[in-house]
């Protein structure tokens, strides 16, 4: 069967027909540290619209090392450790980093710049999408289960 998004690993797909709940450029700490990267492509679906194949096998670990007992989870292929998605506890939302987890980024644009922090250092992003201390102002999370 075809799906809208894909991604994953040889030994699980990930894959959702529904539409993202919002999609940005992060420049928050916590995913330099995790991804290395100075800025990280992040999409966010609600928890029950993006399905990972044989989810109960994978590895969880912390998303944030500064706050394991927080509510994101990486998880992580089992067997290749491939990264998949990063799972809510309070199953509000499940996120994809395109060029890690296997989803192609065309499909899914960022639309704006997260967390961008000026005291960093670094400079304003200027693409022309607008920039914000945190998500959005409009964004509003989902209830969880």
């Amino acid at each position: 069967m075809t799906h809208k998004y894909t991604g994953g690993c040889a030994h699980h797909s990930t894959h959702s027909d529904k539409e993202t709940i919002d999609n940005h450029t992060c420049h928050c700490s916590v995913c330099k540290r995790v991804t290395g990267q100075p800025t990280t492509h992040v999409v966010f679906f609600n928890h029950a619209d993006l399905t990972v194949e044989g989810a109960g096998s994978l590895k969880r670990v912390p998303f944030n090392d500064q706050n394991p007992n927080g509510p994101l989870e990486l998880c992580l292929c089992e067997t290749c450790g491939t990264p998949l998605m990063l799972d809510d506890k309070q199953k509000r939302i499940r996120v994809v980093v395109p060029n890690l987890m296997g989803h192609d980024a065309q499909k899914l644009p960022a639309t704006y710049h997260a967390f961008y922090d000026p005291a960093t250092g670094v400079p304003k992003p200027n693409d022309g999408r607008p920039v914000h201390a945190g998500l959005r102002p409009e964004f509003v999370w989902p209830k969880g289960a």
